[in-house]
């Protein structure tokens, strides 16, 4: 077996806290230092003898420094490959985002980040002993009060992921700046893959000439202009500010700016009635305490007759309810405040507060796993445009590790995602 070789540049190697680089962006994460004392050298020596054990059980491979190779897998399953052995036990031992942040601070690597992922994914139930998945609520940090999805706290939230840089997910999403699974047909390009998405929920809610449509987070303007396109008479609201100007100019440049009306406002602050009302992933930041307000609203503002079409990623309900309000890796550098529902929730918290019902669901789970793996394969390939923008080793470690992981759990079913139609008494 050779030594794999890393897939992302890698910080210099460092007992201390690994910094984002000269010249980063303010954004750019620091990766924790490696803990120190009685206590983190406890939890390396269990947390090598966890991950030996499990291992054992699972078709991959764990390759120590010294070459030596151990795991239930064969030569052709994925590797796990160990760079600094002691830092990545002891961050391991330190907690949820343990894992993550020795990747970030090359720790490790692996030739095969979705294969090994993948292979975590579809174990997960397994992995941790029952007994230690009953204390789960004592060693996983329950999300910091800041990033609750108040109006305000949603607001930051929103500003540390989307606004971000344009510039940095111009480079690896297509020209639509659609940023939500697309839906391939054979043939496809990842853009027309976004317009076949996008028309279908389209298609679904009926939206057409005369139809007046209330959109729940912008993004980037693609779908309020498609919409529009249609004779569609469209109101749009974002809380981010960079989106909300990259729209402006993305309506203004396709003729459509007297009919799509781009608002900087909270779903919660939304007024009027609405023939149809879209939104396209945006129930995954609004976090499990507002689900209660945001199907509310949806439900206040929908005219009589009208549709719902939302597009919702989704995990098992029994997963939901085994990791709901825990402060993991993802929501420590990628989405703070972020809950991903289940299906079940979704249709009870419409039961329990709203006249709406589910319509209509189309799953589209393997679509996003090809979405995720066209984004970071151009991530991957945009490597030195990334860093020209200050996002250097560490965040280009740490985001293709995001991706890598995402496209992981669509590929083992462990998420899946949906459009949904919702109605009242159809």
């Amino acid at each position: 077996m050779t030594t794999a070789t890393a897939s992302m540049p890698c910080p210099s190697p460092d007992g201390r806290a690994v910094p984002p680089g000269p010249g980063a962006h303010p954004a750019v994460p620091a990766v924790p230092a490696v803990p120190r004392g009685a206590a983190a050298l406890a939890r390396a020596a269990v947390t090598r003898a966890f991950l030996r054990r499990a291992a054992a059980r699972l078709p991959i491979q764990v390759q120590a420094p010294d070459g030596s190779v151990s795991g239930g897998g064969g030569p052709a399953s994925p590797l796990l490959v160990i760079r600094r052995e002691d830092a990545f036990y002891r961050r391991l031992g330190a907690g949820t985002a343990g894992l993550a942040e020795a990747y970030m601070a090359a720790d490790w690597d692996s030739p095969d980040l979705v294969g090994l992922f993948t292979v975590f994914a579809a174990h997960v139930t397994g992995l941790v002993p029952a007994p230690l998945q009953a204390l789960r609520r004592w060693y996983v940090p329950a999300g910091p009060p800041a990033e609750d999805a108040t109006i305000e706290g949603a607001r930051r939230n929103i500003e540390r992921h989307y606004d971000l840089s344009d510039e940095l997910f111009a480079l690896f999403l297509d020209p639509t700046m659609t940023y939500s699974s697309a839906l391939f047909a054979p043939g496809d390009t990842l853009a027309a893959a976004q317009h076949r998405k996008i028309d279908a929920l389209l298609d679904r809610t009926g939206t057409g000439p005369g139809t007046t449509v209330l959109e729940i987070g912008t993004g980037w303007g693609a779908l309020a202009v498609r919409a529009a396109a249609r004779g569609a008479r469209v109101t749009t609201l974002t809380i981010s500010p960079s989106q909300y100007a990259a729209a402006r100019r993305r309506a203004a440049a396709a003729g459509a700016a007297d009919r799509v009306d781009i608002q900087l406002r909270d779903y919660r602050q939304a007024t009027g009635r609405y023939d149809v009302i879209l939104s396209v992933e945006m129930i995954e930041a609004v976090g499990e305490r507002y689900w209660p307000a945001y199907f509310s609203v949806l439900d206040r503002l929908l005219a009589p007759g009208g549709r719902v079409g939302l597009q919702a990623i989704t995990m098992p309900h029994d997963r939901m309810l085994a990791t709901r309000g825990g402060h993991t890796w993802i929501h420590k550098y990628i989405f703070p405040g972020g809950q991903i529902p289940s299906l079940q929730a979704i249709t009870g918290t419409l039961r329990e507060y709203t006249s709406l019902r589910l319509t209509a669901d189309y799953p589209m789970g393997p679509h996003y796993a090809r979405t995720l793996a066209e984004w970071r394969r151009r991530f991957l390939a945009a490597a030195d445009e990334v860093s020209a923008l200050g996002f250097g080793p560490v965040f280009q470690r740490m985001w293709n590790l995001y991706l890598a992981y995402s496209e992981a759990g669509f590929r083992a079913g462990y998420l899946d995602v949906h459009q949904l139609v919702l109605g009242r008494g159809w």
